[in-house]
């Protein structure tokens, strides 16, 4: 064997043996504990994180609920324009509608001399109707039902026997309402009770 073979060998032999007294060292050694200032500075840096994160996520939730309802009101908005659009042009209406119907009543229809025009006055009053409802225009004529101040106008109160308190006896002027909102309420007489003799 040469004598370089022999100082290989040494070496590593050497390496050997510094490798096993360095694993028993570590084996055998204590394990470093860590500052307990530095563990509570981690920690903090932790808490501070989280508390970040949850507000930023509180944040971001409250933006996007605020948006929702920027949406859901112009939405509202815009339905309410589409619904609504008409409203003082329909109101405008009213007026003509009245003196159509003004028209019908007293105008005879069984005389000759009045039968065309009572007839052109109703189409044009039917296909007024009809195109004002196209658009949600609807008459109230609550001839017999019970007074709601909401669509009623109460003209007056007459004593009755004949229909329940609180009816409608008459329709004086019909109202009308556009999708559900009103434009002008009916013009009503309503129905009281008889009144109780206290003499007796």
């Amino acid at each position: 064997m040469s004598k370089k073979q022999h100082q290989v060998d040494a070496e590593q032999a050497a390496e050997q043996e510094q490798l096993t007294v360095d694993t028993e060292a570590g084996a055998n050694a204590e394990p470093t504990q860590p500052d307990a200032a530095y563990v509570t500075e981690l920690e903090q840096k932790l808490a501070d994180a989280t508390a970040s994160a949850q507000s930023e996520k509180d944040n971001a939730l409250r933006a996007l609920a605020e948006m929702e309802n920027l949406r859901r009101r112009a939405a509202q908005d815009v339905e309410k324009a589409q619904k609504f659009a008409l409203e003082k042009f329909a109101g405008e209406l009213l007026p003509v509608i009245d003196s159509l119907e003004r028209a019908l009543e007293h105008t005879d229809k069984e005389s000759d001399a009045f039968e065309a025009v009572y007839e052109g006055v109703e189409l044009t009053l039917k296909s007024l109707l009809s195109t004002v409802e196209k658009f949600g225009v609807l008459p109230i004529d609550p001839q017999g039902e019970a007074f709601d101040p909401n669509k009623h106008q109460a003209m007056s109160m007459v004593e009755s026997g004949e229909v329940a308190p609180n009816s409608v006896l008459a329709v004086m002027m019909k109202g009308y309402e556009l999708n559900g909102r009103v434009l002008r309420p009916a013009m009503v007489m309503v129905a009281k009770g008889p009144a109780i003799d206290t003499q007796a």
